[in-house]
């Protein structure tokens, strides 16, 4: 379970920087895209790192079937990404 948590702990850690460059984006870009990559990005932290968090101090393995949809999220904050910084 250890190694869970940590695996929780380093997607938590490269989204907080995905958020950082959103937050800069922000100021730089307009529309709506680099919103959602922000939001997806807090959502896809809550939902992928909290589930391992959770799954890994509770041990109760259902846990893992949330996990993928943090994943979507931070597939849906990448892409927003993209897209803001096109244009």
């Amino acid at each position: 379970m250890l190694e869970v948590f940590e695996t929780g702990a380093r997607y938590q850690m490269y989204h907080a920087l995905a958020l950082l460059f959103v937050a800069w984006l922000a100021e730089r870009a307009t529309g709506s895209a680099v919103h959602v990559a922000g939001w997806a990005f807090v959502a896809g932290t809550v939902l992928f790192s909290g589930s391992l968090y959770l799954m890994a101090l509770t041990g109760k393995t259902w846990l893992g079937a949330i996990t993928p949809l943090g994943g979507v999220a931070f597939l849906v904050g990448w892409v927003a990404v993209v897209m803001a910084v096109r244009g």
